[in-house]
């Protein structure tokens, strides 16, 4: 079954793929939003025969991949999300918000391979790196769109950014991004509590 997990993520990652790579709504956003998604499924099969993680961990990093797929196909404000900006009152599609909490899931397989590899001596370091690694890749994917949109054709810049006239969209994605590795690492704590305080 530990086995079986990835490879059916990965399965259903190039079925989305593909779908979603079938006349998306801008082809040059398309390829902005794709090509780091891709570079993150082509390290987790590269790694594979090095380090297989847990299928939670898989399901986990799988969130952010199928879900920033969808986005880069429609462009995240455009993804048909209208019946949870209904329900809740949203001004905007907070679709984008949501992909980036999935970001924060990460902090999980990071807190997973220090504690198996044992790369950190202390339980404080093992809570607490995986969260300041989200908060550096963060800050610096939102330096990369900034960058991207003040480059690229104008109208595909605005998509990439995706602040739909949000003057803090990046420090919102970016405190989205932070809460979920909160998110992942109270699962973290949750499943491996016992054997972590056995070894205090």
């Amino acid at each position: 079954m530990k086995n079986l997990v990835p490879k059916i993520l990965l399965g259903l990652y190039l079925l989305v793929f593909t779908i979603a790579a079938i006349s998306p709504y801008d082809r040059a956003v398309w390829w902005a939003e794709n090509i780091p998604i891709i570079l993150i499924a082509l390290t987790l099969v590269m790694t594979y025969r090095f380090f297989v993680f847990s299928p939670l961990s898989y399901i986990f990093m799988s969130f952010l991949i199928i879900l920033h797929t969808i986005g880069g196909h429609f462009t995240f404000e455009r993804v048909p999300f209208g019946f949870v900006t209904d329900l809740f009152g949203f001004e905007r599609n907070h679709y984008d918000r949501m992909a980036h909490f999935t970001v924060g899931f990460y902090a999980y397989p990071i807190a997973e391979l220090l504690f198996v590899r044992k790369l950190v001596n202390t339980k404080w370091l093992l809570y607490l790196f995986p969260i300041f690694a989200i908060f550096t890749v963060a800050n610096a994917y939102e330096i990369f769109e900034w960058l991207y949109a003040v480059s690229a054709d104008p109208a595909a810049g605005i998509a990439v950014l995706g602040s739909q006239g949000d003057t803090w969209d990046a420090q919102k994605d970016m405190l989205a991004d932070g809460l979920g590795s909160f998110l992942a690492m109270f699962v973290f704590w949750l499943v491996h509590r016992d054997h972590l305080n056995s070894h205090a």
